[in-house]
């Protein structure tokens, strides 16, 4: 396998792009394939990040006290 230098750097001023390899001999002669990251959308930061991020729908209870209490009663109908 052909030994592989990865090296990042930015387009100068003049659309120029310089790289510095101290590890290659003068005169060597070598392939540069320059890939340009395509840039990746924000991910939510958390999983409530994504939750607030979602359209409001419909909700099966109207407030968490309503379903504090509809898993009281599951858990009551349990014990029968």
């Amino acid at each position: 396998m052909e030994p592989t230098l990865r090296v990042e750097t930015t387009v100068l001023p003049g659309h120029r792009i310089e790289i510095g390899a101290p590890q290659l001999a003068e005169g060597t002669k070598v392939e540069v394939i320059v890939v340009v990251p395509q840039e990746r959308p924000a991910q939510a930061a958390s999983a409530l990040d994504f939750l607030d991020s979602l359209p409001p729908g419909p909700r099966a209870f109207k407030s968490w006290e309503q379903y504090e209490s509809h898993l009281q009663e599951e858990r009551d109908s349990w014990e029968r």
